[in-house]
C-alpha cells in the first residue's frame, strides 16, 4: 500500500496542498513526525503507510484561523463546549474534517489518530498511540525529558503514552492553564503502564 491507496495523487499532491497551507517550519515538523510515525510503526509491527500518512497529515489544520475551527464546529454540530477552547485543541479534534473535504482522505483509522494525537483517548489504538508519541519524541523536538521519552518509546507504546501525558498535563498544571477533559481521562486510563 502506498499513500496514493488513501488519497488521489498520492505523497506528492500532498506535500504540494501542505506547502500551500502550512508554514515551512510546520511543515519540516509534519515531515519529522512522518519519519517518527513510520520508525514507531516498524518498531511494534504496525501499518507503516496508514502511519506515515497519519503522522504527515497530524498538522494540516494546525494554521486554520480561529473563525474558521467555530465554523467548523457549528457546521458539524459537534458539542458548543468545544467553542472554549483553542487551537492547541481544535486543530487535533477538527483536522479529520478539514483532511475529508479538502484531501478526500476518508480511512477512519487515520483520521482517528489524527484526531487524538494532542489530547489523546483513553481508547486509543496502537496506530493513535504512534502517531501521538511521535509528534511528541520527533527528532526536531528539544524540550527537557525528550531524551527520556524517546527511550520509553522503543520499549512500549502504552508507556511512552503514560509518560508524555503525565508530562503534558504537570506542564499545562505548572502554567496554570485549563485541561481538556479528554487528555485528563487519557492520563487516567494510562498513568499506571509508568
Amino acid at each position: 500500500m502506498t499513500y496514493a491507496d488513501y488519497v488521489t495523487g498520492g505523497r506528492s499532491f500532498l506535500l504540494e496542498k501542505m506547502a500551500e497551507r502550512l508554514s515551512p517550519k510546520r511543515l519540516a515538523h509534519c515531515l519529522r513526525v512522518e519519519e517518527a510515525s513510520i520508525d514507531l510503526a516498524k518498531r511494534y509491527g504496525l501499518d507503516e503507510t496508514k502511519a506515515g500518512l497519519a503522522g504527515l497529515l497530524h498538522d494540516y489544520a494546525k494554521e486554520l484561523a480561529d473563525q474558521d475551527f467555530l465554523t467548523l464546529i457549528d457546521q458539524h454540530q459537534l458539542d458548543p463546549a468545544l467553542k472554549a477552547w483553542n487551537n492547541n485543541v481544535w486543530h487535533g479534534l477538527l483536522g479529520p474534517y478539514v483532511i475529508q473535504a479538502e484531501l478526500g482522505l476518508t480511512d477512519a483509522d487515520i483520521l482517528q489518530a489524527i484526531a487524538y494525537h494532542t489530547v489523546g483517548s483513553s481508547q486509543m489504538t496502537d496506530l493513535d498511540k504512534v502517531v501521538y508519541v511521535a509528534d511528541y519524541i520527533e527528532c526536531g523536538r528539544d524540550f527537557p525529558g525528550v531524551d527520556q521519552a524517546r527511550e520509553i518509546a522503543k520499549i512500549s507504546l502504552n508507556q511512552a503514552v503514560a509518560y508524555e501525558t503525565a508530562a503534558t498535563v504537570a506542564y499545562l498544571a505548572q502554567k496554570g492553564m485549563p485541561i481538556y477533559p479528554q487528555t485528563l481521562d487519557t492520563y487516567n486510563a494510562y498513568i499506571h503502564y509508568l
